[in-house]
Parts: C-alpha cells; sequence; structure tokens
C-alpha cells in the first residue's frame, strides 16, 4: 500500500490531539507486571508496540512475537529472565537483526539464564526465567538506553539491587533519566553518579498512572509548521515540565522557525521567521527526532550538521542510510562526515521523478517525510501504515487538517 499527500493551501490551523507516549507507556506496563499491580494505566498508549507489550504480559503461553517491537524485545528479555519459567522470544526478520547481545551478556552475568536459537547475539532467545541476585554490571556508555533501561527496571526486584557501571560517552543520558524518575514515581529510590547508577533492593508502589503525551510524535507537528507559509495550532497532551527528553526540540525548532507557547493541558505552536543559516546540533539526548530534523532542515534549504547519532543503525532500520537515499530522491546530497554524524552542505541534485519515499518497516520514517507534502504535490509514502508502531491516527489527523490522503 502507498499514500500520496497533498495540500491545496499552505497554512496549518487547528487542534491536534497527541498521542499517549509509548516510552512512557511500555515503562509502566514493565513496573505493573513486576509489582503484580492491577492498577489503571489511564491515557495507555494505543499504538502496535504498547499492545504487544500488553498482550504478551498478559499472555497465558510461554512463546511470544514482538514482531517489530523493539521497546519490547529489550525490555522483555529482562523481564521474563526473572520470572521462573522456560520463555522462548522472537520477532520480525527485522528483530533478528537487531542485536541485542549486550543485553543477554549484561543479564547473564548477573545469573540470568538466556541463550541464542539461531544466531548468535541476536533474536530468538531461550530464556529460563528464575531468582536472578543481581549486584553489579557494566555497559558502554553509548550503547542502547533501552538496555540500561530493561536492566533498571527489573533492578529493586533483584535479590543484591543492581549497580551499574557506564564506560565512555553516555549516550541517550534523558531515557535513562526518565526511566529513574518514573521509578520515583512508584517509590523507587536510585542515585545516578557520573557513570555509576544505584538502585537498592525495595519495592514498586501500587498506583494508577497518566501517561502524558508523546513529544516525539509532537515533533511532526512542528515540522509541518516549520514548511507552512502560516498558522497556528494547538497540539493537545503536552506537559511543560516532561520526563521526556524528546521535549529538548523546542529551542532547536525556535532555530528552524516555530515557536511555542503553553497552556494549561498543552501548547499552541506557530510560524514564524527564521535566520539560521546552518543548523549544528548534537542528538546524543534525542536521537529519535534526527529524522524530523533532517528533512525539515533539507526542505527549509537549511545546512546542517548532526552528531550524536551512534545508535540510528540500530533502530528500526539503518536511519543514517535511509535518510541519505530517501532525501537523496529529492535531490538533497546528504553523507556521513563520521560515524554517529549526518550532514546537509548545501548540495543538490535533481530530484527524481514519480518520487516514493521507502519507510524501511520504520514508523519515523513515514511521518518524517509527510510533511515534504507542504512543498511538494506529488509525495508518495510506501508502507504507511507502519505509523501504527507508535502514532495509529495520524494519517486521519492529517485529513482533519485537510490533507489530502489517497491511496495509490
Amino acid at each position: 500500500m502507498q499514500y500520496s499527500i497533498s495540500k491545496s493551501l499552505k497554512h496549518l490551523d487547528g487542534r491536534v490531539v497527541l498521542p499517549a507516549s509509548k516510552s512512557i507507556s511500555n515503562r509502566v506496563q514493565i513496573i505493573n507486571a513486576l509489582s503484580n499491580s492491577f492498577e489503571p494505566i489511564k491515557n495507555l498508549s494505543d499504538c502496535d508496540d504498547s499492545k504487544v507489550m500488553q498482550q504478551i504480559l498478559f499472555s497465558n503461553t510461554n512463546t511470544f512475537d514482538v514482531g517489530h517491537a523493539g521497546t519490547s524485545m529489550r525490555f522483555l528479555t529482562a523481564y521474563l529472565a526473572k520470572i521462573v519459567g522456560e520463555w522462548t522470544l522472537t520477532g520480525s526478520d527485522r528483530m533478528k537483526q537487531r542485536p541485542i547481545g549486550v543485553l543477554v551478556d549484561a543479564l547473564n552475568s548477573i545469573g540470568a539464564q538466556i541463550s541464542y536459537l539461531e544466531k548468535e547475539g541476536y533474536p530468538p532467545l531461550k530464556i529460563f526465567g528464575s531468582n536472578i541476585t543481581g549486584k553489579e554490571v557494566e555497559l558502554a556508555g553509548d550503547t542502547s538506553s533501552q538496555y540500561i533501561t530493561a536492566l533498571l527496571l527489573i533492578a529493586p526486584t533483584l535479590e543484591s539491587g543492581l549497580k551499574i557501571k557506564l564506560k565512555g560517552k553516555i549516550v541517550s543520558r534523558s531515557y535513562i533519566e526518565m526511566t529513574l524518575n518514573i521509578m520515583k514515581e512508584f517509590g523507587v529510590k536510585s542515585e545516578f553518579r557520573g557513570q555509576e547508577i544505584f538502585v537498592d533492593k525495595q519495592q514498586y508502589q501500587r498506583m494508577p498512572y497518566t501517561v502524558e503525551g508523546d513529544w516525539s510524535g509532537a515533533s511532526y507537528w512542528f515540522a509541518f509548521m516549520a514548511l507552512a507559509s502560516e498558522g497556528k495550532l494547538y497540539l493537545d497532551g503536552l506537559r511543560r515540565h516532561s520526563f521526556q527528553g524528546d521535549a529538548g526540540l523546542l529551542p532547536v525548532f525556535e532555530k528552524l522557525g516555530v515557536k511555542a507557547q503553553f497552556s494549561k493541558r498543552g501548547m499552541f505552536i506557530e510560524k514564524m521567521d527564521t535566520d539560521c543559516k546552518k543548523l549544528r546540533f548534537d542528538f546524543n539526548q534525542m536521537p529519535d527526532l534526527a529524522q524530523t530534523f533532517a528533512v525539515c532542515a533539507a526542505l527549509k534549504g537549511i545546512p546542517f550538521h548532526f552528531t550524536g547519532l551512534e545508535t540510528l543503525k540500530i533502530k528500526e532500520t539503518d536511519r543514517i542510510y535511509a535518510l541519505i537515499t530517501e532525501l537523496g530522491k529529492l535531490g538533497y546530497v546528504l553523507f556521513e562526515p563520521q560515524q554517529g554524524e549526518l550532514a546537509w552542505d548545501g548540495e543538490r541534485k535533481e530530484a527524481a521523478e514519480n518520487i516514493v519515499i521507502e519507510t524501511y518497516h520504520d514508523h519515523r520514517m513515514a511521518m518524517a517525510f509527510a510533511p515534504v507534502a507542504m512543498l511538494r504535490a506529488d509525495i508518495v509514502i510506501d508502507s504507511p501504515d507502519v505509523v501504527k508502531k507508535s502514532y495509529p491516527n495520524f494519517w486521519e489527523q492529517l485529513k482533519q487538517l485537510d490533507f489530502e490522503i489517497k491511496e495509490v
């Protein structure tokens, strides 16, 4: 399936109810399971990732397929390692290409019993759940924050608690801090000093919880506004004081011509002038937004140099390659100066005809490229249903804002 997207008028006005945060939803689901809590989770994300997590946590089988849900694969690997039983955890063909050896090694070093059913270091996994002792584990600081979060979520339930030592540069620190802040809301104390995180053995408190709106989802509407001729949007569901690292998008989008003003339940965003000549930014703390900013900056004709993208190659796809390839179809010549970097110096070539943007089973590719419709009438997105992973009603909301979306 493919969608063509167009908008006759280039102004943007209206209200968007943002989806609940997938990141927070999945963390809270694991915490509830670890504490045997049946307290309600209000505003739980209805995206595929969160649905997969919910289905598996309430399943009566011992073989689980997470599909494309990377967060579920990482969090459930740690969770099942301490739930007594014999478990098989697998996923899609792409999931079987995404490494998980760092997490498995860390878990096995503290008493877990996990082995590989096919390729060493990759799913599917055979997990013999048992009582894990815990105590101390060492990880590279530039590894995926989801590995670290998976360990942290089970840490207070381990016999000896857990000390995590992070070696070298710590990437995605904001995601680690989000996890610790959510754990704190459920009564678990921790310390994050320098390169070390300490969590003693303790109990999660059982309590109802309301999930806040998703800042990652908000980023796409900022991009639409940056490319609009004029307009004002109300984004419903954002918190001023958010745990999500992606809330750091505000000052960066100001440089691209979008100003924001908070209200009680959300935020107004509107178009403003910008004189940004080049955008330089370290995405260490919000790597999931790199696609949004790369597409938006290129379409505005603003050269950029992004760093802190070390984890982008092991996401749903190799996002560095995907961005270089798909923006290349639009005539933008991007390159990778060094590993973990992406740049565009303004070089253009002739755009391809009949452009179809491939999404690579990656929800963020589809949504990051949708704003191209503000400038081109012939943009086509392949496999648009990938947005179900994090933002199921994304296309419907575009229609409500007078975008024309046709299946081709």
